[in-house]
């Protein structure tokens, strides 16, 4: 089983949000117990990155990023990808870039906190509470 992790989720990890943390951060684990199960989109890592460097430091943002890839994988993009991204129906591009690598992976499931954003995606996105819940009784 392959999973899309959404920035958001990185994020909330990162930055110890703690509304959210503690599913994001039993996701990971989950991850990890099973690595390159877990997704990251290509352009999210540049996101995560930035927010990082904005919030903490330069290399708070590259550990972090560097500590995902010994258990995540990264999904590839190019010209086709950001043209089908672009042409989906969706109302934010950059979730439209999300389902599109998601797709392109072969991904099961998107993890977000913004499911909303989400309607009509082929990949069906759950929160990681969620998708906690559904992997555990399988």
């Amino acid at each position: 089983m392959k999973v899309l992790l959404d920035a958001d989720v990185l994020l909330d990890v990162a930055l110890q949000r703690e509304a959210f943390a503690p599913a994001s951060y039993a996701l990971l684990r989950w991850c990890q117990e099973r690595p390159r199960a877990g997704l990251i989109a290509w352009h999210s890592v540049a996101n995560v990155y930035y927010v990082l460097r904005r919030a903490q430091s330069d290399s708070a943002g590259r550990r972090f990023i560097a500590d995902l890839l010994q258990f995540c994988d990264v999904t590839s993009g190019g010209t086709e990808a950001v043209r089908h991204a672009l042409a989906f129906p969706m109302s934010d591009f950059e979730d439209a870039l999300q389902v599109v690598a998601a797709v392109s992976a072969e991904a099961e499931w998107i993890v977000s906190r913004n499911l909303r954003h989400y309607r009509g995606s082929p990949v069906r996105a759950v929160d990681a509470q969620d998708f906690l819940a559904r992997v555990s009784t399988s």
